[in-house]
């Protein structure tokens, strides 16, 4: 075991430790960690939904090429250059296949997206332990209180 395997060990020892002694602290550890998860979902979420937009706006281009492609093979066969008219319409395929593979990928988006959607919702859904008070806020209460009751003698 290496000195930096022994240290490793030797902290999370320690925060075990730490948290056990200390449950609040725990708490907030998970829910650190849950807000941190939540932030790079939706940093996902952000970046599916551009490259999604990015798919559309290329398939987009590519039915207009697929449709020119179209007209010129009309057109080639109407003029009778048959060579000319078949290499079109390979060309054509050739589009339309990739038309094919990009309608793929953003289906496969489609899918990415829904699962990170749905990680967003369970974690938004999920039970959220109590927040431990701070002594801080305890103080202010206890304060509070105690002004209200000297208040409450004063109407007396």
């Amino acid at each position: 075991m290496s000195w930096l395997d022994e240290l490793e060990a030797r902290l999370e020892q320690q925060l075990a430790a730490f948290l056990a002694a200390n449950p609040s602290q725990e708490a907030l550890l998970e829910e650190q960690g849950a807000r941190d998860r939540q932030a790079r979902l939706v940093g996902q979420r952000r970046q599916l939904q551009r490259q999604a937009e990015q798919e559309r706006q290329a398939l987009l281009q590519l039915a207009d090429e697929i449709r020119r492609w179209q007209e010129r093979v009309v057109k080639a066969r109407a003029a009778g250059a048959t060579t000319l008219a078949e290499r079109a319409e390979a060309h054509q395929q050739g589009l339309m296949e990739q038309g094919r593979q990009r309608w793929q990928q953003l289906g496969e988006l489609g899918v990415s997206f829904a699962a990170v959607e749905r990680d967003l919702r369970e974690l938004e859904n999920r039970p959220r332990p109590p927040r431990a008070s701070s002594l801080e806020q305890d103080w202010a209460a206890f304060e509070a209180e105690q002004a209200l009751e000297q208040l409450r003698r004063q109407q007396r």
